[in-house]
């Protein structure tokens, strides 16, 4: 996991820490360079399996078990993304 994801546990939902809106920016980017780092790791780690000679019905599971890993690892970051856009998007109104 990126070091910077102890930064993202930063609560973002009713009772939050006031940010202006600079920082909610920079959080959102934050955000988003980690979500693009967990699926860089994830193609990476996919791409390494590919390209194994080991035989194909386990490359197929180890492929099914990378994606559940990297589903799981997305969801906390998503959900704090979409909280953020909400947030940027409430500011704006």
């Amino acid at each position: 996991m990126p070091a910077n994801m102890a930064h993202h546990s930063m609560h973002t939902g009713n009772g939050a820490t006031r940010l202006d809106p600079s920082e909610l920016r920079l959080f959102l980017q934050s955000l988003r360079a980690t979500l693009a780092n967990i699926d860089f790791e994830h193609e990476s780690d996919v791409e390494t399996v590919r390209s194994s000679s080991v035989d194909e019905w386990l490359k197929l599971t180890t492929i099914r078990k990378l994606q559940e890993h990297h589903r799981v690892r997305r969801m906390p970051c998503i959900a704090q993304l979409e909280r953020l856009e909400n947030r940027l998007q409430a500011r704006a109104a």
